[in-house]
């Protein structure tokens, strides 16, 4: 809750981290070290950050393990092995009781509509305006935002957090502690087109552009709807304004303990395996399939029906263009090698000057075979 203080020895108890010094001294939050006042827990968990407690206030602060805490000017001091590790488990300590925003914790609201069939679990919280659709089935200790709509038939595990905006479509189900950030939306249609007569996109993808279709521009295009729905594992959390699409026959599905960050588009009928880290502005095209562990770098593209194996790492902007073998580290467009990449890139860089010094070598050779 706001004005929530900790005590040094309280957080480093949550940390599982050794402390000294005044352990009594109380904190309201963190702040980084030039930032830090008297009241907060300065975050400088890396030598490189020491300089910047001189700038600051603080009294007490996390650091590295062998940091001499009271040459640092401070009362009390938190050490750490893995600073990421650390402040994950930081954050959640401070965070804990504090609203996270974009969500409902007040019981139903009277501005709220609740279809008569819906089944709304013990404890659960349904913010204004919110629209809950027939046969809907909503688990314990369910937080829906403001303005959040669930269609017909969706099911929605218990624990589950829907921020403001969140539109859930039919034929969805999703598991237990679910969080949905504001604006995602689960469930839409897949972009999936035909046209009555082979298309110039048919033409093209057959050919590989040995054959164009401009002559059948006046084809129109036929939509194929979305049957088939979204299944979402147990924890998984969606980023604001991402998009699921439901699948053409059979679901779109996300494995459990996936991320997804934010402006992340899944097309329809595509398979995300479990614990994948998909960051922001990500697309996965339909029938795509990404294994169990894969990281998808800001930007990354993966083309429809390619399959991307486990453990697979794609730094950002890499365009995956053909099946990855599981345990590869990708970059690039194409996507190739990450040692790969960086090797050719490193020539690219080099070329201007070879190309200087080869019309160098090619003048001096002219002017050479002149003398004669």
């Amino acid at each position: 809750m706001v004005g929530e203080r900790f005590t040094i020895r309280e957080i480093a108890a949550a940390l599982g981290a050794p402390a000294e010094g005044a352990l009594d001294l109380a904190v309201s939050g963190a702040a980084e070290p030039a930032e830090a006042g008297p009241g907060q827990l300065a975050v400088a968990m890396q030598p490189v950050w020491g300089a910047a407690l001189e700038r600051g206030r603080a009294r007490a602060a996390l650091l590295w393990e062998g940091a001499d805490w009271r040459a640092l000017g401070l009362e009390a001091a938190i050490f750490v092995r893995r600073p990421r590790l650390a402040l994950a488990a930081l954050t959640t300590h401070l965070a804990a009781g504090a609203p996270a925003g974009g969500e409902w914790g007040g019981g139903i609201h009277p501005t709220a509509l609740i279809d008569p069939g819906a089944e709304i679990g013990p404890d659960a919280a349904i913010g204004p305006f919110a629209v809950i659709g027939p046969g809907v089935s909503i688990g314990a200790r369910a937080r829906i935002g403001a303005h959040v709509s669930i269609a017909g038939g969706a099911r929605l595990g218990d624990d589950c957090r829907l921020q403001d905006g969140t539109r859930i479509g039919p034929r969805v189900a999703i598991g237990a502690r679910f969080h949905a950030l504001p604006g995602v939306v689960i469930g839409a249609d897949g972009f999936s087109w035909v046209t009555e007569e082979r298309s110039a996109v048919e033409a093209v993808r057959e050919s590989l552009g040995a054959e164009t279709g401009a002559a059948d521009a006046d084809q129109r295009w036929l939509k194929i709807h979305s049957l088939g729905g979204v299944e979402i594992g147990d924890d998984v959390e969606v980023g604001a304004n991402a998009c699921i699409d439901a699948g053409t026959i059979r679901p779109t599905r996300v494995g459990a303990g996936t991320r997804i960050d934010n402006l992340v588009h899944l097309g329809h009928n595509v398979v995300v395996g479990r614990n994948c880290l998909i960051c922001g502005l990500v697309g996965v095209a339909g029938s795509a399939v990404l294994g169990n562990g894969v990281v998808l770098g800001g930007q990354a593209g993966v083309a429809d029906n390619v399959t991307v194996g486990d453990g697979v790492i794609a730094g950002g902007a890499t365009k995956i263009m053909s099946n990855v073998p599981a345990g590869r580290a990708m970059l690039g467009y194409p996507a190739v090698r990450m040692e790969t990449h960086i090797e050719s890139y490193k020539a690219l860089r080099r070329l201007p000057r070879i190309l200087r010094a080869l019309a160098a070598q090619k003048k001096a050779v002219s002017k050479g075979g002149g003398r004669d």
